[in-house]
């Protein structure tokens, strides 16, 4: 097949998809990929395609807030619910902005699905990915090239990977969650409080808050205590109710009447043991739980720290836009800082506290 045949094809194939990746050309056309390459150079020469990394898109698609675009984002997360749900709608709101559309996958948190979903969404032809990964940093040595194998632009989100686990280096929007483990535990420390109890349940956010509270130790005048007991996030049988009492027992043993719990759902199972055993709160336990998703509807609605969700999945979207647009642009690694909400689980300390804990 001659050139101009092949750019015809390419072309056309452009027309129909919206975006084209080199691998598929390659498979389309009957050629290797550096001919294919260098006919999407020619073609990007000519103003009549858009090259981006592993492919090409149309200079239609390419242009910001274009209406009717053909542009196609990959969003590929653990969870459509709870905290990533806010996140999807960032994104969302942003590709609209774009006039680009998102394709959803979801891996439940699960490895093999994971891959699954991602070579589903790349099916589509989609522009570029955005992907929070079932693993966390902490587990980044299980990464393998799930990553390095993408042919399309690449952000992450909360999530922050480097040599030596991947090749390459990614675009990264992250909360800064060591950030947020500070800034509850220095609200403690403004609140008086000296001794603090912390209970973090086994996520990939917990190798952050980690960081922070280790930070936190050393910066303040407070000593902590990291409990190994598995709250439950609601339950009433028996299992469920020995947990919350044992950790309310390890607090009164730490002598300790402030509590960082993550995420909200535990720490409002919490609160409601808590005053089933005749607690007051704030004023015998004070609570700051970790999320801020469903904190403001507990029985006491919960101060919390608040990652800033919604602004992750913008940002993160505009930023793979902007890449798409560009063709090439530094790779930039973003964090964002999440807020604390106060409300009423965690207010002053009262200069004389009855200790309840032994009810």
């Amino acid at each position: 097949m001659l050139a101009p045949e092949r750019h015809e094809q390419i072309l056309r194939s452009l027309r129909r998809h919206g975006r084209l990746r080199v691998a598929e050309l390659v498979a389309e056309l009957g050629v290797s990929a550096i001919t294919v390459r260098r006919d999407l150079a020619e073609l990007d020469s000519a103003g009549l395609l858009r090259r981006v990394h592993g492919g090409a898109i149309g200079t239609s698609t390419a242009g910001s807030g274009t209406q009717g675009s053909q542009l196609t984002i990959g969003i590929v997360v653990p969870s459509a619910a709870s905290y990533y749900s806010d996140v999807i709608r960032g994104a969302e709101a942003m590709a609209g902005r774009y006039g680009a559309r998102l394709v959803l996958g979801v891996s439940g948190y699960d490895v093999a699905m994971e891959r699954e979903r991602i070579d589903k969404v790349l099916g589509v032809g989609v522009a570029g990915l955005l992907i929070s990964t079932a693993l966390g940093d902490g587990d980044a040595d299980q990464l393998d090239s799930r990553l390095d194998d993408i042919d399309v632009p690449v952000v992450l989100m909360e999530r922050a990977f480097g040599f030596p686990q991947v090749a390459r280096e990614y675009d990264h929007v992250r909360t800064d969650h060591a950030y947020g483990a500070m800034l509850a535990l220095r609200h403690f420390a403004a609140l008086g409080h000296r001794r603090i109890a912390i209970n973090l349940q086994a996520t990939v956010t917990a190798h952050w808050l980690r960081r922070g509270i280790e930070t936190a130790a050393s910066a303040l005048d407070i000593d902590l205590f990291l409990s190994p007991v598995d709250l439950p996030a609601a339950g009433d049988d028996p299992a469920a109710l020995a947990q919350l009492d044992a950790f309310l027992a390890e607090c009164e043993s730490f002598g300790s009447r402030a509590v960082l719990v993550h995420s909200d759902e535990h720490g409002a199972r919490l609160v409601e043991r808590a005053m089933e055993r005749g607690l007051r709160v704030p004023e015998d336990l004070a609570v700051i739980a970790y999320n801020d998703v469903t904190a403001a509807l507990a029985v006491v609605p919960l101060t919390a720290v608040c990652p800033p969700k919604f602004a992750l999945g913008e940002t993160a979207c505009e930023l793979l836009l902007r890449k798409l647009q560009s063709g090439a642009a530094p790779v930039q690694h973003l964090s964002l800082l999440p807020d604390l909400n106060i409300r009423t689980s965690c207010g002053a300390l009262q200069p004389a506290l009855t200790n309840h804990l032994t009810r």
